[in-house]
């Protein structure tokens, strides 16, 4: 929102001496909305606003990287105030001085420094915002992140419970629901701990996918957990062959996790227990619904730490099953 209010209102910036910042680093993982945040932020303003990926900068001839640095910014002072973004950046701005002497190099830097001069070139009141994505902030030039090129560094983290139960409820008012939007969302946010706005979307298109494929006409709760638990542990393969002993042998190892962490009190709720195979080595798991506390106790390590080991202990009441998971050492 500050930008917003930089290029809506400049002048009562610069009525007081201050200057309005050149650029902002967007860093984060990917699927988080670095580019919806810049379109967001060049709708709020209303602003005209122009995006190109790095690797666009990029062809097999000497001096076109550079020419199309100048291009772009030439348009964005020509419709000014506007905005440009630059996704994946780290596609052009790596530092200088990595990576040999090859020809496809000295040409990544000439648009590197192309770009760098443009940035610091127009002037305070042009009233180009420059905005930047990249989850690779580390390999990045120094030059590039200096204060009068980039004075911000925003950085977008995979969202809390509360924000994973706002960005349902925007995908979800697209879908045919039995049940109000808030119903699921709640629910939906609680199942779903690390999981980034491009993982949300698509946890809702498979719901939808998996409520046509079995000619449903609204979606239920069940094709969400469905759809989560086929994008968590990947297919189910109910046809993949298994004898009974490995059967039996999953059953008594996730049970074993199940009942310690049943019994323990400063474990994670159990969630569900399945023995159906998914993915390409998974023949089973316990889910649990996992705390988003940025600090544990001992008696929460440990515990965590018996209901890890509680399907190798299983296994140990009976001799015959003795064969533990790589999970329970993980």
């Amino acid at each position: 929102m500050e930008f917003v209010h930089f290029l809506k209102n400049p002048k009562k910036y610069e009525e007081l001496g201050a200057k309005i910042p050149k650029g902002a680093l967007l860093v984060g993982p990917p699927g988080t909305g670095k580019t919806l945040l810049a379109k967001a932020t060049a709708g709020e303003s209303g602003v005209p606003f122009m995006s190109i990926s790095g690797s666009d900068f990029m062809e097999m001839f000497v001096g076109v990287g550079p020419s199309r640095v100048r291009n772009l910014f030439q348009e964005a002072r020509q419709c000014a105030p506007s905005i440009v973004f630059i996704d994946e950046i780290d596609a052009i701005g790596r530092a200088r001085g990595r990576g040999g002497f090859s020809g496809s190099n000295d040409e990544r830097e000439s648009t590197l420094n192309q770009l760098l001069v443009e940035m610091d070139g127009f002037g305070t009141t042009a009233g180009v915002v420059v905005l930047a994505g990249t989850n690779r902030p580390d390999i990045l030039d120094k030059a590039l992140l200096r204060p009068g090129r980039f004075d911000r560094q925003i950085t977008i983290d995979k969202p809390d419970i509360k924000g994973r139960d706002q960005i349902f409820r925007i995908y979800l008012t697209k879908l045919k629901l039995d049940n109000d939007p808030t119903y699921f969302s709640q629910r939906l946010a609680a199942l779903t701990p690390g999981f980034a706005g491009a993982d949300i979307a698509n946890v809702c298109n498979e719901a939808a996918l998996i409520a046509a494929r079995t000619d449903e006409t609204q979606i239920t709760m069940q094709h969400f957990e469905s759809a989560i638990d086929r994008i968590i542990g990947g297919l189910e393969k109910k046809n993949k062959v298994i004898s009974k002993l490995e059967r039996r042998t999953v059953a008594y190892h996730e049970a074993g996790h199940a009942v310690a962490g049943w019994f323990l009190e400063h474990a994670e709720p159990l969630l569900k227990v399945t023995i159906v195979p998914r993915g390409t080595a998974a023949l089973g798991f316990a889910q649990y619904v996992p705390n988003e506390n940025l600090l544990m106790t001992k008696e929460q390590l440990f515990d965590m730490t018996c209901m890890t080991l509680g399907g190798r202990a299983a296994e140990e009441v009976c001799p015959s099953l003795c064969i533990f998971s790589d999970e329970d050492f993980c």
